[in-house]
């Protein structure tokens, strides 16, 4: 249920920027090649999403190669309307978002911003310990732009 939750306000949070949400629940797996609780916890959450909210586009179990690259997704999950296009990315938890937002800042040259925790009345950042001046700026425009709601 918290994964619901996660995806339903990442979504609401993506589109007051303008992003068409396009939601991937992360995992090992891609639509049931393998076996286990963590898949199943990502397979139930995303059912559970789209039963909450069937106009948003999401899927998964994805892995993320399949839920980014068009040629894979072709292979692995050709019918998926996420899958080679996906630009939200809901992780089984913390850690792996955490893992996942760093590789990519560190090694893909990407901004990365957060975490800010959502649903409550209003926005909270939680800035990392190894952020700059210009982080903190960039999490308070975001932050801001939350609460013109």
């Amino acid at each position: 249920d918290e994964l619901v939750e996660i995806a339903l306000e990442t979504a609401a949070t993506a589109k007051v920027f303008g992003i068409d949400p396009k939601i991937a629940f992360l995992s090992y797996s891609t639509l049931g090649s393998g076996k286990g609780e963590d898949v199943d916890k990502m397979r139930n959450a995303c059912a559970k999403a789209k039963a909450a909210a069937p106009d948003l586009a999401m899927d998964g179990e994805l892995q993320f190669d399949a839920a980014v690259a068009p040629r894979v997704a072709h292979t692995k999950c050709p019918d998926s309307p996420v899958a080679g296009h996906a630009n939200t990315f809901i992780f089984p938890d913390i850690n792996a978002g955490n893992i996942g937002y760093k590789i990519a800042q560190r090694m893909g040259s990407f901004d990365a911003y957060g975490p800010i925790l959502q649903g409550l009345n209003a926005p909270i950042n939680d800035l990392s310990r190894g952020c700059n001046a210009l982080e903190v700026y960039s999490m308070a425009i975001i932050t801001a732009g939350l609460c013109q709601d």
